[in-house]
């Protein structure tokens, strides 16, 4: 059975807080109509803490979209790599064993992807397969999972590597000036995340059952807009409500594996924002508790898009894992409005001999 282990995670040297994204705020949109509810909006993320590729000063300035670009080419290269290592090692294998590596993004554009990239640089095999996916989003996480799962099991004895790489601070617009847009700017943050998914062995969610489900009529609630000077954010004041729509989804997913959603022992989900965890648990009817790894990433590292899911497994690992057979739901939420889901149990090769 397929098993995803260990995440290993990186976030940028550069620090902004809360505090500091306020004040920013404040002295650049002074005269905004709407300024006071952006920083409510801004202030009731909870997000203490971000992590950016470049200083705020360097952040702040807009050299064009193909300089962008390029410095997220630069940065992908130059950081990607140590964490690719890290998950390699604590999945106890070398990139020789890889058959497949998944790459998501959806803040920067290579062609060819990052992958070919990776298999020359890091000494991937030739014949690994390549699955870069770049338009999903927040959810990319979520997806990048399931796909892993899903070439596990049609290859029992191969191995998936997941990574994911997001420079969210390289998609600000300084002259968007909506209240979304105005949120999503206090609310984003950069990081990377690998981890591999063994077709045996190892230690952590042993992948049992994946799904998705699309809310209809949702495609433009969470979108980019692509321009002259990059990729723009659309963020509809709905997206916050979407947990009501998406917490059966969640149900049926579980139940169709004979569980119940409401009573599993770990939950691994994408903290969109703090509304989507305290619907969510109100939907399912779990405790906020059940959240913490989840919120913990939002606090520290604010929304840091398809990488989030990685990071909230990373913390389980580090508060010493779950005990052999938990049952646990993964998710990851993006455009479409999309829910990409995984059930699974917690499993070690010291617990069932493999």
């Amino acid at each position: 059975m397929a098993t995803l282990c260990r995440p290993s995670v990186s976030v940028p040297e550069h620090v902004i807080t809360m505090e500091e994204t306020l004040e920013l705020a404040r002295s650049r949109h002074e005269d905004h109509p709407q300024l006071p509810l952006a920083l409510r909006l801004i202030e009731n993320t909870g997000v203490k803490t971000r992590h950016i590729v470049q200083p705020i000063e360097e952040t702040l300035k807009h050299p064009g979209f193909e300089d962008r670009n390029k410095l997220y080419e630069a940065e992908a290269k130059a950081r990607v790599p140590e964490v690719i290592q890290r998950a390699l090692d604590d999945a106890e294998l070398l990139t020789s064993d890889i058959d497949v590596i998944i790459y998501v993004s959806c803040t920067g554009f290579m062609m060819p992807s990052l992958t070919a990239w990776l298999i020359n640089e890091m000494d991937f095999d030739s014949t690994t397969r390549q699955l870069p996916i770049a338009q999903l989003g927040c959810a990319a996480g979520g997806a990048a999972i399931n796909r892993a799962h899903d070439f596990c099991s049609a290859y029992p004895n191969a191995n998936a590597l997941i990574v994911a790489c997001e420079f969210c601070s390289l998609c600000y617009q300084p002259t968007d000036l909506g209240i979304g847009s105005l949120l999503s700017n206090g609310l984003f943050g950069d990081g990377i995340a690998a981890a591999v998914v063994r077709g045996r062995g190892g230690t952590g969610v042993r992948l049992e059952r994946n799904g998705s489900y699309l809310i209809p009529k949702t495609e433009d609630w969470i979108a980019y807009d692509v321009r002259a000077t990059g990729f723009h954010f659309l963020l509809d004041k709905r997206v916050p409500t979407t947990m009501e729509p998406l917490a059966p989804a969640l149900k049926d997913l579980a139940g169709l594996h004979g569980w119940d959603a409401s009573d599993l022992d770990f939950y691994i989900i994408h903290a969109g924002g703090p509304r989507i965890l305290d619907d969510l648990s109100k939907f399912l009817k779990v405790e906020p508790h059940a959240f913490r790894f989840s919120r913990a990433t939002l606090t520290e590292y604010g929304n840091i898009a398809s990488a989030v899911v990685l990071d909230a497994l990373r913390r389980l690992f580090d508060e010493g894992g779950a005990e052999e057979g938990a049952r646990g739901l993964l998710a990851g939420f993006g455009p479409g409005i999309t829910a990409e889901m995984t059930v699974g149990r917690w499993g070690s090769s010291n617990g069932d001999g493999r």
